[in-house]
């Protein structure tokens, strides 16, 4: 079940790839670090091609799709072998046609409405998105206290860094947060595929602190 490995792993790079040959070396750096799990957003065109190379090369690598907002990308995603896919947003055509192909998919809330709807839709693993702008550890607490019996679960994405990203997981029903902080555009972009691992080295060293 992912939301089990996504509980097990409590981080979730979420990566932005520009050119699909650093997929090989980011993926080794992610798992030197301790941590073989990324979200590969589709923000950028060389997404299908890097998560095919994650999945093809890496094959216990837990990769999955973000940024999925078309049905386009959705089936990208999952021919390319994407295990689970996040989006920022509840689209009810995504999500339906997720349960179609079976690939699990996290959609994204912020309010007690957003949520309803995910609910009403069969979604009970949520995106908290953008969760520092829309109230952070704080308003997950009180989510939980309000939707907590309806079996919601949430990942935070979005602010959140080395700093505070232990806070986020201390928050009621979190079972793991998406962060950037150790895959950094800029440290793709340079392959410094050493300070990433040491950087996602350090995130799992803190969990277990």
């Amino acid at each position: 079940m992912i939301a089990a490995r996504l509980k097990a792993a409590r981080l979730v790079p979420v990566v932005v790839i520009e050119d699909a040959k650093d997929a090989i070396p980011l993926a080794r750096a992610l798992r030197d670090g301790g941590l073989p799990v990324a979200e590969v957003t589709f923000r950028t065109a060389a997404a299908r091609e890097a998560i095919s190379i994650i999945a093809r090369e890496f094959p216990d690598f837990l990769v999955g799709a973000g940024t999925v907002t078309q049905l386009a990308e959705l089936e990208a995603a999952k021919a390319a072998g994407a295990v689970f896919a996040v989006a920022p947003g509840t689209n009810a055509r995504i999500i339906s046609r997720a349960r179609e192909i079976a690939l699990p998919f996290i959609p994204g809330i912020a309010t007690g409405t957003e949520i309803e709807a995910a609910l009403d839709l069969g979604c009970t693993t949520l995106k908290f998105f953008p969760a520092s702008q829309a109230g952070g550890p704080a308003m997950l607490n009180t989510l939980s206290t309000v939707y907590g019996h309806r079996g919601i679960q949430f990942m935070p994405t979005g602010g959140i860094n080395e700093n505070n990203f232990k806070e986020y997981l201390g928050a009621k029903n979190v079972i793991a947060i998406g962060g950037s902080w150790m895959v950094a555009s800029a440290l793709i972009k340079a392959k410094e595929w050493g300070k990433i691992a040491e950087l996602t080295k350090a995130a799992v060293n803190s969990l277990l602190a």
